[in-house]
């Protein structure tokens, strides 16, 4: 199980899984740190990269050496931060959390890399965003341990070089293809998260029940991972939210109906999409008979910003095979009437000709 949310709140918590005390606003974090797996061998999934992972960690053990940087990209919630806590475990070292859009400038990447304790391991998540000057300091850093602090401004200006204790630099992306190579060369070792197979889920959740006290049939779990896109993080909440469900309007046993009508109730539909893909599917079909139609257009149509519906709803629409992307816009697939029930238009309409264009 790999969600990317929240540190636990205490060692114990984070070595026992026990739920920690939270008021209503912090409950789904204290619930997210309870379910995180604690080592490689907890963790679900991502086989190859678990594999080139504990190969790395015991070899660093075994020479009493700090590890490798680690590059991990994919998906969010596919468990980049968790796996990022695991590597800390099995290292027997601290790890300090913090994040790309959060260094604005070199003295806060400098101010966090001066403080660092040998072998501690730094998680800077979307590391992509980090900006240009803290990203150069990085390079120094991650190579020979040291950064150079730059004191005063102009012709007076005088660089003071600081040692660093050897650390392991963690960094994670959703968009491996922003790195610039200079920085994704440095580290030793990059993992690229794949999205889950249902019978990966399903072993997902019936951990998490296990943990929740949630007394879930096999084919409640299945229903429930056949809803998840994938992604482990979306499989945990919708298993909180059929868990109330089950709770609320049955006898708290999860089973394939109770699930199937708890995520109906929660707009979830049998392929896993929501209220937005639904949205942006029947504005494409209804409104511009299947397309092409530019993104803007599209985003209007459904009362969402450009970027929601790019990053969020197309991604997954995509790869279920429900909209296609063609230099003239975005077109419904034979797949998205079908899934709506509706009518695809004649062979030869204008979906149809944007589908095979460029």
């Amino acid at each position: 199980m790999n969600w990317d949310e929240t540190a636990p709140a205490t060692a114990d918590d984070a070595r026992t899984g026990r739920l920690v005390g939270a008021d209503a606003d912090g409950e789904d974090q204290a619930v997210e740190a309870a379910l995180r797996p604690k080592d490689l061998g907890e963790f679900v999934g991502q086989e190859r990269v678990r594999e080139q992972l504990d190969l790395v960690l015991k070899a660093a053990r075994q020479r009493g050496a700090t590890a490798d940087h680690v590059l991990l990209s994919g998906a969010p919630g596919l468990g980049k931060t968790t796996l990022s806590m695991i590597i800390a475990a099995e290292m027997g070292a601290p790890i300090r959390i913090t994040s790309g859009p959060a260094i604005q400038h070199a003295g806060d990447l400098a101010a966090i890399l001066s403080s660092l304790a040998e072998g501690e391991v730094l998680f800077l998540d979307e590391i992509h965003r980090m900006s240009r000057p803290a990203e150069e300091m990085l390079y120094m850093a991650m190579e020979d341990f040291r950064v150079d602090v730059i004191v005063g401004k102009g012709p007076g200006a005088t660089a003071i070089p600081l040692e660093l204790p050897p650390f392991t630099l963690v960094g994670a992306t959703t968009r491996a293809g922003l790195l610039p190579p200079p920085l994704r060369d440095r580290f030793g070792f990059t993992g690229h998260m794949e999205f889950y197979a249902p019978a990966e889920l399903e072993r997902v959740i019936h951990r998490s029940a296990g943990l929740l006290d949630v007394v879930i049939e096999a084919e409640g779990a299945g229903e429930i991972a056949g809803r998840s896109r994938g992604t482990p993080r979306i499989a945990n909440r919708l298993l909180r939210r059929v868990r109330d469900y089950a709770q609320v309007k049955a006898d708290g046993v999860v089973t394939r109906e109770i699930a199937a009508r708890a995520l109906a109730v929660y707009d979830v539909d049998g392929r896993g999409l929501d209220r937005l893909d639904r949205a942006v599917l029947t504005a494409l079909l209804k409104l511009f008979g299947g397309g092409p139609v530019g993104l803007s257009t599209l985003a209007v149509a459904v009362g969402e910003e450009r970027e929601t519906v790019e990053e969020v709803a197309e991604p997954f629409l995509v790869r279920e095979g429900l909209l296609a992307r063609t230099p003239r816009g975005r077109i419904a697939t034979p797949a998205a009437w079908t899934h709506l029930g509706l009518t695809p238009p004649q062979q030869g309409g204008a979906a149809q000709q944007g589908l095979f264009e460029g």
